[in-house]
């Protein structure tokens, strides 16, 4: 695809008038989600460690309320405007998202918070996560993702929405992030309850919340741990980046990876990963389609194409000798939210 440079437009820079995150921030919001999000666990499997020659240690965002790390984001971002709007009442929500972030979003504001959301949403978006979406309470309005920018699309929905709507985008806000990086703090402090350091963690790329999140726990927590972003080789825009240090903007990418398949980082998550990000991968749809059958034939776990990135991504280094044998390795699984039907042809088929 062609690539061009980014320039934020308004509906971004409203979105990241806040500063930039730190690992306060995160921390705040692990109590702000203390007993509302789920303290995911962290599994491994010896058949796994057995074939790359590491400890794996995964991370199952997968079994979060909504069946996504976004969750924790969504919550931690709709509560603080509930808390902090100056006064004025919080009347709605308004988002895009191709599907986690949109049910994220329903379910933190409307159907936890009684807080009105809109969401936008890809034509094309994943059945299941509509679904999903309008059953939380959302309100959702259609844009086609490839012929319509959804910043603008954004814009002329605000217009009709009530004062008092706050607009939280998917990644760059820094409550959304913060929210995010609990993720790593979780791990990070599971890991080391055992005296276990990690030497890398493996996280998957969209626009950067997580990673960009899970960098700041890392970094704080365990700052010799090595942090590598993997994404669909269709769609590499954050290897782009940071390659040439700016912010690089692509079409967007046809990928399994429904969940990576964003144009550009924020101006938010693109400050924290040059900070914090080691290196950024990419793995094929094949290779994700393979992950899929591990994680369901020896994990029991049913894991979204863009959840299994991580996997995919270690894999790939291990092969090429990248990572040392005995190494330390967390993967993050960031969602499951799948269609079965989707999910058994992926499986059943060979790209």
């Amino acid at each position: 695809g062609n690539t061009y440079l980014y320039r934020p437009s308004r509906e971004d820079i409203m979105a990241a008038a806040d500063d930039l995150p730190t690992y306060k921030d995160v921390a705040d919001a692990a109590a702000v989600l203390a007993g509302v999000a789920h303290h995911t666990p962290t599994e491994t499997s010896r058949t796994l460690d057995d074939q790359l020659g590491v400890s794996c240690f995964v991370k199952c965002e997968n079994m979060q309320r909504m069946g996504a790390f976004k969750f924790r984001g969504a919550y931690t971002a709709v509560n603080h405007y509930l808390n902090d709007t100056d006064g004025k009442e919080l009347k709605g929500v308004l988002t895009y998202s191709s599907g986690n972030h949109a049910q994220a979003i329903a379910l933190a504001s409307t159907k936890t918070l009684g807080i009105p959301s809109t969401i936008i949403m890809p034509t094309d978006a994943p059945t299941l996560k509509l679904k999903a979406t309008q059953e939380y309470g959302g309100n959702v309005v259609f844009y086609d993702r490839y012929t319509e920018k959804r910043d603008e699309v954004a814009q002329k929905v605000k217009g009709t929405l009530p004062e008092g709507t706050v607009f939280i985008p998917p990644y760059n806000h820094k409550y959304v992030i913060a929210g995010q990086g609990t993720v790593g703090k979780e791990l990070i402090e599971d890991l080391q309850s055992k005296s276990i350091a990690l030497d890398y963690v493996f996280v998957c790329v969209g626009g950067g919340g997580l990673i960009s999140g899970i960098s700041l726990a890392v970094k704080e927590l365990s700052p010799k741990t090595q942090i590598i972003g993997v994404e669909p080789e269709a769609g590499n825009d954050a290897q782009q980046s940071l390659e040439q240090g700016q912010i690089v903007h692509i079409e967007t990418p046809k990928t399994i990876a429904d969940g990576a398949q964003t144009q550009h980082l924020g101006n938010l998550t693109f400050d924290i990963m040059q900070r914090n990000v080691s290196k950024i991968i990419t793995v094929t749809d094949e290779q994700l389609v393979d992950e899929m059958k591990f994680f369901g034939e020896r994990m029991k776990m049913i894991v979204e194409p863009t959840g299994c990135l991580g996997l995919a991504g270690l894999r790939k280094l291990v092969s090429s000798g990248e990572i040392e044998k005995g190494a330390n390795c967390g993967v993050i699984i960031s969602g499951g939210n799948v269609d079965l039907e989707r999910y058994c042809k992926l499986i059943s088929s060979t790209i």
